[in-house]
């Protein structure tokens, strides 16, 4: 019995060894990302009582022409516990009519987990803006719904920004880096899907490639003006005030601050 006790103690070990050994984990690579956003609910949003007579037909012209879902590209790689997000121009020009900062890519996005800072560069009209603060804070709940995003076992998250901006998120522990698309971050893993239902947007993983990357190619973005987050909304404040009524100035405003 003593032998038999020992025999099976072994096989136990040895199969927990073979199953630390399989385990892989990704440190280091490149995420393929799709943004989808729904630009008829945009549209309606923004507009809202304003949407009639010109503004209607123009509206009713846009949809004979353009898809109900605009879907932009990006990439994110990462190593060393940074990541760095980037915009992929998209091979044509839509229509611009509605003006919608929402239905383009304006940021390119770098996030040091390390340090828990961010630099971001964002384009506001032509100017460039620098923003180099701390990570954003979102209040995040774990679920237990589970789902797979690109080939990765994904656990749910849902959370709040900005004070009233809700998000539901998808993230992998097999990735164990606490980054996502644009600088959505915070959570034990590497966010594979995000959405904001409420804005009508979301991103998800389409690729990710296990890869090491090459030294300094995870690295801040260095042109722009430097602003803090706070300097960044007092001067879109400032540029915005008088140019239509509250909920369209917040919703703009929004937009380049997400």
């Amino acid at each position: 019995m003593k032998a038999f006790l020992i025999t099976l103690a072994a096989l136990a070990f040895t199969g927990n060894v073979l199953f630390a050994q399989s385990a892989h984990f990704t440190t280091s690579g490149s995420i393929s990302y799709d943004k989808s956003i729904n630009t008829y609910a945009l549209i309606k949003k923004l507009y809202g009582s304003d949407m009639n007579g010109f503004m209607q037909q123009a509206f009713d012209n846009y949809k004979k022409t353009q898809p109900q879902f605009k879907v932009l590209k990006s990439t994110l790689t990462f190593a060393d516990n940074r990541t760095l997000f980037t915009p992929i121009p998209p091979e044509t020009a839509g229509n611009s009519f509605f003006g919608l900062p929402m239905t383009d890519q304006n940021n390119t996005v770098y996030s040091d987990m390390n340090t828990h800072t961010l630099t971001a560069q964002k384009l506001v009209f032509e100017q460039t803006f620098l923003v180099k603060d701390t990570l954003r804070k979102i209040k995040w709940k774990i679920t237990d719904e589970t789902r797979d995003v690109a080939g990765y076992p994904c656990r749910r998250a849902n959370g709040i920004m900005m004070d009233s901006i809700y998000i539901v998120a998808f993230y992998t522990d097999k990735i164990p880096v606490s980054g996502g698309p644009e600088s959505f971050s915070g959570l034990p893993g590497m966010i594979l899907q995000v959405a904001l239902p409420h804005e009508n947007l979301s991103w998800v993983a389409t690729k990710v490639t296990d890869v090491t990357m090459p030294a300094g190619s995870v690295m801040p973005p260095k042109k722009g003006k430097i602003v803090n987050n706070k300097e960044l909304y007092d001067t879109l404040m400032s540029v915005f005030k008088n140019r239509g009524n509250v909920s369209q100035i917040n919703f703009v405003l929004k937009s380049y601050l997400l």
